[in-house]
């Protein structure tokens, strides 16, 4: 890896009152958090551990990123990515697990608090899967082709990534990514959020919760959209036309596909087939209790839902803060009928 350079953005500690305000809401890990950069994304404190290790990695030319703000599809398109990238390799797909062959790269950010650690040594302890899912230094020093998720915005990724490697980023209407990010934080007893959507939707518009701000994440995506890198997907689009999304990807990472085999990865995509796909549906963590029982991490892959959570108030908030947020940046969500 390469020598760590100066820290290039400034990191804050979030105020404690103002944790305050997100910790009443949980009964999970109640993190320390902290702001990093001039946007100012709101992160646990055990980001500080890894930031500038993956702001600083060395990038190889064979990589593929997945890169998404959360709950935005971003476990469909790794498998639908991983899949095209290994010569549709189902056998392996099924034997070895999503988060091992496409590893989060700053998923022990949430490892690294004080507060964390405590939850995390029984769960470590009891767990094979958690102690064979890479950390930060198998995964620069994995075989190439290397397939990476991140969460993180452009801006906190290295500088070099869209010159040297591929990256598919996957964008979702953010009342729907917020809808799916309520549930997921509810069913993760890490987390263990106990207020309402409408409280969880309060934290997310004002950067409370992990990743945000929304917006800009999105924005800095969206401004290098044209780059030959990159490949722009609408969460939208896959669930409006999958074959079409499918084709996409293949031509991105320049492995054409037949009709039979287009059809066929669909089918294994199709969200009641990935709903039952031990390799991906993270199952497995309901035994540790580090999901809860009745919950399940592959819920609905619906667009628009979001309207069974929003009141008339709160979609009149939300059509604001949209456009107060990204109005005049050219982002228009695709409508599903």
């Amino acid at each position: 890896m390469e020598t760590e350079k100066n820290c290039p953005f400034e990191i804050k500690d979030v105020p404690a009152e103002e944790m305050a305000e997100v910790h009443k809401h949980v009964t999970g890990v109640k993190h320390d958090c902290i702001r990093i950069g001039p946007t100012g994304y709101f992160f646990p404190n055990g980001f500080k551990e890894n930031c500038l290790k993956i702001y600083n990695m060395e990038v190889r030319p064979s990589d593929v990123f997945v890169v998404t703000f959360p709950k935005s599809g971003t476990t469909w398109t790794q498998e639908l990515v991983w899949l095209i990238g290994n010569n549709l390799d189902y056998e392996t797909a099924a034997k070895s697990p999503l988060a091992i062959r496409f590893p989060f790269i700053e998923y022990r950010m949430f490892l690294y608090s004080p507060n964390t650690k405590k939850w995390i040594k029984d769960w470590v302890h009891k767990d094979t899967f958690m102690n064979r899912t890479p950390n930060i230094d198998k995964i620069f020093n994995a075989p190439s082709p290397r397939f990476i998720k991140s969460h993180l915005p452009f801006s906190l990724l290295p500088p070099t990534l869209l010159d040297t490697a591929k990256v598919v980023y996957v964008a979702r209407d953010p009342r729907d990514a917020a809808v799916s990010y309520y549930h997921h934080c509810k069913m993760m007893q890490m987390y263990g959020f106990k207020g309402d959507f409408k409280a969880f939707w309060n934290l997310f518009i004002t950067n409370r919760v992990d990743w945000t701000p929304y917006e800009g994440h999105i924005k800095e995506a969206w401004e290098k959209r044209h780059h030959p890198n990159m490949l722009f997907l609408f969460y939208e689009d896959l669930c409006k036309d999958l074959p079409a999304a499918v084709r996409r990807v293949a031509k991105f990472l320049n492995k054409p596909l037949t009709d039979d085999q287009v059809t066929r990865l669909c089918d294994h995509l199709h969200i009641d087939n990935f709903r039952k796909n031990k390799s991906v549906n993270l199952e497995m963590l309901k035994d540790i209790g580090y999901i809860n029982k009745n919950d399940h991490f592959i819920r609905k892959g619906k667009a628009g839902g979001w309207r069974e959570y929003f009141d008339e108030e709160m979609t009149q908030q939300a059509e604001r803060w949209m456009k107060d947020n990204l109005g005049g940046t050219g982002i228009h969500f695709p409508e599903i009928n």
